[in-house]
């Protein structure tokens, strides 16, 4: 990144107190093209040049010139096109010819997440007949399902969930990613899919993106390692005769390209690196993956150098096909290619014709399809580039034996669910846990402790396997999962009990960290609440929980020895935590075998150790809560903890005291001040449904309030469902509510709580919006009056001042609810947004 277009990034989100991604986005990027033009050309000839690993089947592209003659324009349209299970039919597919569809991370076999693992195969056979009906000259090309099973086969319920990237790249053991491979191929084929969306590529240069744990490191040498052992065991070898055999399936890079790379690790943000440090940095897993035969990749959400990679011809099509001698097709990312300029999720012939080979349009692809064939009949979308993508998905097709397959419940594997956490399966899994446990602190030698002591497990996560599976588990976010979702799995509660009472000790388990006879020693598992993309993403990377940080003092104010193991999904500034426990493990997001963190923590029952640690940081940690950017390699390199450590339990370091400043400056209030994003509530906030019935807390995408007065679904605004539809029909509260903040220096500086949203339906009833301090103290505003103006008026901001709040009784020094809606009727209200933002002039006291 050239020094001066940082540095002036920097001092614009300085001064302006604004997002400076959104700064750089829309101003620095023209800075930068017009200053210097040539840092955002692409050079194909400096890219890595290999030939395809295939050899072309003379017979394969004979029969698919052969489709290609026989298909009319519209199966031709229909095969570019990807439709999600939650806005498609099978009747749909076969009416419309469509050659995908998918599953998005909430869509599921009759909309529910944790149905049984007989209905994806059930539905899968639906989809499989009705797209190869040849009735009425029809061509009956079969159409492939993709999933995101991106740490097992993580849709299913009691499937094996292994660790989240970060985790294995901890781990750093190639082979066993083979084996990963493998096992997620094969539960997956149990419930008759085809493809996965996996494995992610991605190099994390910033911690603060919310999909950092799907990053195996932010070294490129690991990354690249990992990509050819993950995609052979999803696929199978060239090599050998296992190549996209009956126990394997079609694997995908992704996402090309920069994706880990952008400003302030924002989520499909922009990318502003070199042309040198795109290549060697975010696309070093590329050249390996294709040269093991990676099928398909993923274009990636985000810009570089504002430009978007979904429309990026000189990377999907000079580099990726014509210098890499990649040999499948390019797959969208979930109506992606409607950010491309110019384009909406309907209508983007400019995605097509750089390069895009499959759209991704979830819930567009009706629309979209109704617009590609137009924009090929009037010559928008020549007729070769849609012959040659319809090539390139049917060439995939043929490799993967789909048109020799049959019906998906007759497989192989199919409806083989034995298989699903299998014991072999969930050894691996085991094993990976394991070795990706990092020892960051063991003061006098603590672990390994002796099974045979009275030991208390303390904390919200260790009994919680919803927090140790994290994002992309059973939902999207991976929220809404309790122990019961998991008939399989072992939570890190179990794991220690099973092998503490085989051993004659005891293992006592209480959350708040309650006991009736003083234990020997307490672990403390605690850390991030699940998430995944968009709202995984944060301000700084202090991790500002006291909930673990008070059971660690209470326990050494108490001299108990204290052993902490940290659930995240990235590396974060908790020195408080650190210094207030004897032993601290970094045990990132370790799945459904968590029987492998009490193999390492515990003894063997005659004294012996179990396993020594094993994991070291594949990504730096960082010496406060502001150093967002710490990567090995760079100039002024100065973590906590460098790249590369981890202790053994021989290992006999002393830490000392660690500051505990976290250096946040202008990040510190930050968090706080955005309340809800792309419809979710952001940490430390909670969304909250009241009616005659009682409260409800809502924690998945889907909710209903407790007498069903107030109903809430997740909805697309411009992402996957980035936004929340509230439908009243009755009396009833929607709020975000936490613990009481201060923003009166907010109030008094004429700041204004912003809303994105849209009102839609027939009706307005009587609404109030107030930010509330406590019970009885609410300073409300009547918006009814305004809601009804902009009734199916489309998307809005609103800005209304926080002085309007404090003048209506607010005590603004102790907020605890900066959106309380009341609605006393019919309602029906779309939020994707509520933070605080600078008056920029527009604030009132009515929207």
């Amino acid at each position: 990144m050239p020094f001066p277009y940082f540095l002036m990034a920097g001092l614009i989100s300085l001064a302006t107190g604004c997002d400076m991604a959104t700064t750089v986005d829309n101003t620095l990027v023209a800075e930068v093209k017009a200053k210097d033009a040539d840092i955002a050309t692409i050079h194909p000839e400096n890219w890595p040049q290999q030939t395809s690993p295939f050899e072309r089947n003379k017979a394969e592209e004979q029969r698919i010139k052969a489709l290609i003659s026989r298909m009319s324009v519209e199966e031709k349209v229909g095969q570019i096109i990807q439709g999600d299970i939650g806005s498609i039919t099978p009747d749909e597919v076969r009416k419309y010819h469509l050659g995908s569809v998918l599953n998005g991370g909430n869509s599921a076999p009759k909309d529910d997440n944790r149905i049984t693992p007989a209905a994806w195969v059930a539905l899968a056979d639906k989809f499989w007949l009705a797209s190869t009906d040849k009735t009425g000259g029809r061509t009956g090309i079969p159409t492939l399902w993709g999933t995101d099973a991106v740490h097992g086969h993580n849709n299913i319920v009691g499937a094996t969930i292994f660790p989240h990237n970060i985790g294995l790249g901890a781990a750093n053991n190639p082979n066993l990613m083979y084996q990963i491979g493998t096992v997620t191929a094969k539960e997956i084929l149990v419930t008759g899919l085809d493809w996965t969306f996996a494995p992610t590529i991605a190099v994390v240069r910033d911690d603060r993106w919310g999909r950092t744990y799907e990053s195996y490191s932010e070294d490129p040498v690991i990354v690249k390692q990992y990509a050819g052992y993950l995609v052979e065991g999803i696929q199978g070898k060239l090599s050998d005769s296992t190549f996209l055999d009956d126990d394997h399936l079609i694997a995908t890079a992704k996402h090309f390209l920069g994706d880990g790379g952008t400003i302030n690790g924002r989520d499909q943000g922009d990318n502003i690196s070199s042309e040198e440090e795109l290549r060697d940095i975010q696309g070093a897993g590329y050249s390996v993956a294709i040269n093991r035969g990676v099928q398909s990749v993923m274009a990636s959400f985000n810009s570089w150098h504002g430009r978007k990679m979904h429309a990026y011809k000189e990377l999907l099509d000079d580099v990726l096909v014509d210098q890499m001698g990649f040999d499948g097709f390019v797959v969208g990312d979930w109506n992606g290619h409607g950010q491309v300029e110019g384009c909406t999720n309907e209508s983007c012939a400019a995605a097509f014709n750089n390069g895009l080979d499959m759209f991704m349009a979830p819930d567009s692809w009706q629309e979209l399809y109704a617009n590609t064939l137009a924009q090929v009949k009037s010559g928008e979308i020549k007729m070769a580039r849609l012959d040659q993508a319809v090539s390139r998905i049917l060439r995939v097709k043929l490799r993967a034996g789909l048109f020799d397959a049959g019906l998906p419940s007759e497989r192989k594997y199919a409806g083989r669910y034995e298989l699903l956490a299998a014991p072999q399966h969930r050894k691996i899994a085991r094993q990976a846990v394991r070795q990706s446990l990092v020892l960051l602190k063991n003061d006098k030698q603590l672990l390994p402790i002796s099974p045979s002591a009275h030991i208390l497990v303390a904390g919200d996560g260790a009994d919680n396997m919803g927090k140790q599976t994290g994002g992309w588990t059973l939902s999207w976010q991976g929220t809404g999962n309790s122990k019961q979702h998991f008939p399989n799995g072992m939570s890190i509660y179990d794991g220690i009990a099973q092998q503490v009472k085989a051993a004659g000790g005891t293992a006592t388990l209480s959350e708040q960290g309650e006991y009736k006879h003083k234990p020997d020693v307490a672990v403390v598992v605690f850390g991030e609440n699940p998430y995944a993309e968009f709202l995984g993403d944060r301000a700084h990377l202090d991790f500002q929980s006291e909930d673990g940080l008070k059971l660690l003092k209470k326990f050494k104010s108490q001299a108990i020895p204290t052993v902490a193991v940290f659930l995240s999904g990235r590396p974060m500034w908790v020195n408080p935590e650190i210094n207030a426990s004897d032993a601290f493990v970094a045990a990132w997001l370790p799945g459904t075998e968590a029987g492998g963190v009490a193999d390492v923590l515990l003894r063997k029952a005659n004294g012996d150790v179990q396993y020594d640690f094993h994991g070291r940081l594949s990504f730096s940690w960082p010496r406060t809560g502001s150093q967002t950017e710490v990567n090995v390699g760079d100039k002024d390199y100065n973590p906590l903890f460098a790249y590369g450590y981890g202790l053994k339990y021989a290992d006999k370091v002393s830490l000392g005291v660690l500051s505990e400043d976290a250096q946040l400056g202008d990040m510190a209030g930050a968090q706080s001040n955005n309340f809800l994003k792309a419809g979710e509530p952001l940490l430390p906030w909670r969304l909250t449904m009241r009616d005659a019935g009682g409260t409800v807390q809502v924690t998945s995408s889907r909710a209903n309030s407790a007498s069903g007065v107030l109903i809430m679904k997740a909805l697309d605004y411009r992402a996957q469902e980035d936004s929340r539809l509230f439908t009243f029909s009755g009396d009833a509260v929607l709020s975000i509510e936490g613990e009481p903040i201060d923003i009166a220096r907010e109030s008094n500086a004429d700041m204004a709580l912003e809303l994105q949203y849209q009102v839609v339906g027939d009706k307005v009833a009587n609404t109030t919006l107030g930010v509330g301090c406590g019970e009885g103290c609410t300073g409300e505003l009547d918006i009814t009056k305004g809601l009804a103006s902009k009734l199916n008026q489309g998307w809005q901001v609103s800005r209304l001042k926080l002085s309007c709040f404090a003048d209506k009784g607010t005590d603004m020094t102790m907020v605890d609810a900066p959106f309380v809606l009341t609605v006393t009727g019919a309602l029906q209200l779309q939020l994707s947004a509520v933070h605080i933002v600078s008056n920029q002039g527009d604030a009132r006291c009515s929207l």
